[in-house]
């Protein structure tokens, strides 16, 4: 499930068979991923493509990567799939969204257990009937973690969109009643927070039977977010050798 340039590498990443570990953390941001790489150790940049930059470092003595997604469902599907090409098996998105429930504290961050599958990439792989699920062992771990860091965690349901902008000036848009409606139901629904990646990465991860994950903050903040993420990997790393 992926294309090749000349060189032997993947078409739109351009990295090769052994370039990333099995486990994988996606920032959309380009610019968060030396950030993220600085919680490994021994980190060193592998790929610059496009949108996408990867560095790769270790965690237990295990071989971790991370690796940007861009802005939006479609190039973070690209992106999944050419990195479970290579060998990745486990991914998790560490990014942030727009919160929708007055509880949310801006000091929190978010796990998702599902996601709400209002963006377009993902119904080119299966009809809207099939759930975008996280992998209940990420969930875990990321829970798992957040607790052990004393980081305020909310784990639920969020939102996938692809218009950025539709949520941000509604009033603007000639479906502003469809929106607004949509943007009621999803707060009266329980529904934790919006971004526009995640959906697409757990029905590609389900279908291509690998593991995913998410964990989102709200401002920015992203120190604690990674935190929590690494703590994440470094369980899974252990319960994987256990098996």
């Amino acid at each position: 499930m992926a294309i090749w340039n000349d060189q032997g590498e993947l078409y739109h990443l351009g990295l090769k068979e052994g370039d990333v570990g099995r486990y994988v953390m996606l920032p959309g941001d380009p610019g968060r991923v030396p950030l993220i790489a600085s919680f490994l150790q021994d980190a060193k940049p592998v790929g610059h493509h496009r949108e996408y930059v990867t560095w790769t470092g270790t965690l237990l003595g295990e071989k971790v990567s991370v690796c940007s997604t861009g802005i939006g469902a479609p190039s973070t599907a690209i992106a999944a799939e050419e990195l479970f090409a290579i060998g990745a098996d486990t991914l998790i998105r560490v990014g942030t969204a727009g919160m929708l429930q007055d509880e949310i504290l801006d000091e929190d961050i978010v796990v998702a257990t599902g996601a709400v599958r209002d963006e377009g990439t993902s119904r080119q792989y299966i009809p809207l009937a099939y759930p975008a699920v996280a992998d209940f062992e990420v969930v875990n771990a990321l829970v798992d973690s957040a607790r052990a860091l004393d980081v305020g965690c909310h784990a639920g349901i969020i939102q996938s969109k692809d218009a950025f902008y539709g949520e941000l000036e509604p009033e603007s848009m000639p479906s502003e009643a469809l929106l607004r409606y949509q943007w009621e139901a999803w707060q009266r629904g329980n529904v934790l927070s919006s971004e526009m990646e995640a959906a697409a990465l757990f029905v590609i991860s389900s279908i291509r039977r690998k593991r995913a994950g998410c964990v989102l903050n709200h401002l920015g903040k992203m120190e604690k977010t990674i935190q929590v993420a690494v703590g994440a990997i470094e369980r899974l790393i252990l319960k994987d050798r256990e098996k």
